[in-house]
């Protein structure tokens, strides 16, 4: 992306995110012990941002677990992008069942509340 026009990139999302904290906890055996204190930034029903001091690149998949206002989710992902200077990433979400997605999108609009 480097050079590209940012206006470009402004508005890939097909989800609106709101800002939301709640804890993520990794699936993976090895990330448990490094996760145990990650943090939202914000959520869709495609998506979230977290912050993180773990290194990840962009396409590493991902198994989070996360209980966002009463709501049980256990998703997987895929790492969209990642700003190191602000120990965030992105995650999109992938093969998320109908019945989680509207789960989320539910959540996702009780935040705008």
């Amino acid at each position: 992306m480097a050079g590209a026009d940012p206006a470009t990139y402004a508005n890939r999302r097909a989800d609106e995110r709101v800002a939301a904290r709640f804890a993520v906890r990794f699936a993976q055996q090895e990330d448990a012990a490094r996760a145990l204190r990650v943090f939202s930034i914000n959520v869709s029903a495609g998506g979230l941002c977290l912050r993180t001091r773990k290194a990840y690149d962009v396409g590493s998949r991902v198994s989070l677990s996360m209980d966002i206002a009463g709501q049980e989710f256990h998703l997987t992902g895929v790492v969209a992008w990642v700003r190191d200077e602000q120990e965030a990433i992105g995650v999109r979400f992938t093969d998320v069942s109908d019945e989680d997605r509207a789960r989320l999108q539910r959540v996702v609009e009780s935040f705008k509340r």
